[in-house]
């Protein structure tokens, strides 16, 4: 298995990722789509905003499947 930020800098733009990185006090994850990258960070747009990622602070990433389709809101009834 390669190294995560070698699967980053492989991986196709468009290809839907979670990427678990370091940040102060701890780790967290960015899920979505893979959009940029340089030699040096990677960009994962995500539901709420494009993230922007270091690459020398990724422990780990990997390829997830498409998101299931939204449900619609329920009707309340009257």
């Amino acid at each position: 298995m390669p190294p995560p930020q070698q699967f980053l800098s492989d991986a196709p733009l468009g290809t839907r990722v979670v990427v678990r990185y370091r940040i102060d006090g701890g780790l967290t994850d960015a899920l979505g789509e893979l959009v940029e990258r340089t030699g040096a960070e990677c960009t994962v747009r995500t539901r709420r905003s494009d993230v922007v990622i270091a690459l020398p602070l990724v422990v780990a990433a990997k390829a997830v499947p498409p998101a299931p389709p939204r449900r619609t809101p329920r009707m309340q009834a009257s």
